[in-house]
């Protein structure tokens, strides 16, 4: 490993430098959807791109000094803690990388359903998350209008509606 912090460290593998997680084996990312048909999303101030950031629900897993920790009790407890909502179902969608060229982090993409809101959300001590629910039959535009007011767009967002256009007209959410 070239250089080790608390949270990334910089590895080489074939002439190839990657960043690497310290702290987790995985991110658990959730696709919350309540019985009213709206998507759960959360935005906060992101300090990489500078900017407020829509995205999915999502955590790191084992990052809470628990390397046993398994991805559906990292989802549920980050989904309940940035959301404020508790799932009945937990789908797995797809396992995949979260920027294959930059690092070997993997992404695990559940859908999440049966929920019920047991809290406001909003993150923990560390974060300052904002909570939108927002209606599946106009999140295409909800989305172009943050986008016009400077908000970055986390690209899983889309990924996630195709899934869940596919599951409404009855098709399998992969395949």
């Amino acid at each position: 490993m070239h250089y080790r912090g608390r949270y990334l460290g910089i590895r080489e593998r074939d002439h190839w430098e990657f960043a690497t997680r310290t702290n987790a084996s995985a991110v658990a990312a959730l696709v919350p959807v309540t019985d009213r048909q709206e998507l759960v999303l959360v935005e906060q101030f992101r300090i990489p791109v500078q900017a407020q950031v829509i995205e999915l629900p999502a955590g790191l897993v084992g990052d809470l000094q628990d390397p046993e920790e398994s991805v559906l009790t990292a989802a549920r407890r980050e989904l309940e803690e940035e959301t404020g909502y508790r799932a009945d179902r937990l789908t797995h969608l797809i396992t995949c990388p979260s920027s294959a060229g930059l690092s070997d982090e993997m992404v695990i993409i559940l859908l999440a359903e049966g929920l019920q809101q047991t809290g406001p959300g909003g993150g923990d001590a560390s974060e300052d998350i904002t909570v939108h629910r927002v209606p599946l039959a106009t999140a295409s535009a909800w989305l172009a209008a943050a986008m016009q007011e400077g908000k970055q767009l986390d690209p899983k967002i889309y990924a996630a509606l195709f899934w869940l256009e596919r599951r409404a007209r009855g098709q399998a959410l992969l395949g």
